[in-house]
């Protein structure tokens, strides 16, 4: 196989991929003219027309779907072929890119890199801070943290489950000094509730786990609902309402005595903490040494 097959497969790929080839474009740092043309090129060797342009979109032909799968396949080879090589060198380096939700990374994620960091100086670590969800393939991420559940993850991914989360019922000294200390869920929907906005605008309901064991979702009148974690803790820490929250938020607050645990036998699980990442690249040194601290996380 000769430069210039392999120079046209990777724009035609980025092509169908990115939906325009003005968007190819700007991932390859190239001209739009560019890709165009490495495409036309491509097509005209092969005898075949791949790609349908209109105005707005591209469109895989038959012909383009049946390449395009080829192009994938051979791609992913070589990527696993690099892997390998890679792997054989001993000391992790190179750049490593972790993404994971905001407030979780900063409290228990950024604890652990610190060390792993001065642990190996030839890696250069770029760290995203978000909570949305990433795609691992398209960001060029090699590791990823996801709080939320996973279902049907395609094989290319690998993935490790840490644990659940453990919602906690707490309220400050001060309020429930002033307000009195629940002792039964009755009493505990009476008090004034601090809620968790959602990115629709609708504040989340407690939850509760039934006698037969199933989760209940109770919506109840609400003094506020704050869009934003760190906002709701200082809320309830300020004395201004009872919340529900997991308990990995609130550690520190628990620690330094500004909040307090109310009923703790109501303590249900929550969302499911994963480590993915693409399968290919697991050989990796740096990957597998991001694995192995990463397995010290804690979500309860």
């Amino acid at each position: 196989m000769h430069d210039q097959r392999l120079k046209d497969i990777i724009p035609f790929v980025a092509s169908v991929e990115c939906g325009s080839f003005t968007a190819a474009a700007q991932r390859l740092h190239v001209t739009g003219s560019a890709i165009s043309k490495s495409v036309s090129r491509l097509e005209a060797r092969l005898g075949s027309r791949l790609l349908e342009r209109t105005t707005r979109s591209l469109r895989l032909t038959d012909a383009g779907t049946a390449y395009y799968q080829t192009c994938i396949r051979i791609m992913e080879e070589l990527a696993e072929a690099e892997s390998v090589l890679a792997a054989q060198r001993t000391i992790p380096s190179g750049r490593l890119r972790l993404a994971m939700p905001n407030t979780y990374g900063r409290l228990n994620v950024m604890p652990l890199l610190i060390p792993f960091c001065q642990q190996y100086p030839e890696l250069e670590l770029s760290l995203s801070f978000s909570d949305r969800f990433v795609d691992l393939f398209d960001e060029g991420i090699d590791v990823a943290i996801r709080i939320g559940e996973v279902h049907d993850l395609p094989e290319s991914l690998g993935f490790r489950y840490i644990g659940r989360e453990r919602m906690v019922f707490c309220a400050s000294p001060d309020y429930l000094n002033q307000q009195g200390r629940p002792q039964n869920e009755s009493e505990l929907l009476q008090h004034r509730a601090i809620l968790y906005e959602r990115v629709d605008g609708s504040p989340k309901p407690w939850l509760f786990i039934n006698e037969e064991g199933y989760p209940i979702w109770r919506t109840l009148p609400h003094r506020m609902a704050l869009g934003d974690v760190d906002a709701q803790v200082q809320a309830v820490c300020a004395g201004l309402g009872v919340a529900q929250m997991p308990s990995w938020l609130i550690r520190r607050a628990l620690d330094n005595g500004d909040l307090d645990v109310i009923l703790p036998d109501l303590q249900p699980d929550g969302l499911m903490l994963t480590l993915v990442w693409p399968r290919r690249k697991q050989l990796l040194p740096k990957v597998d040494a991001l694995l192995g601290t990463l397995a010290g996380l804690d979500i309860r």
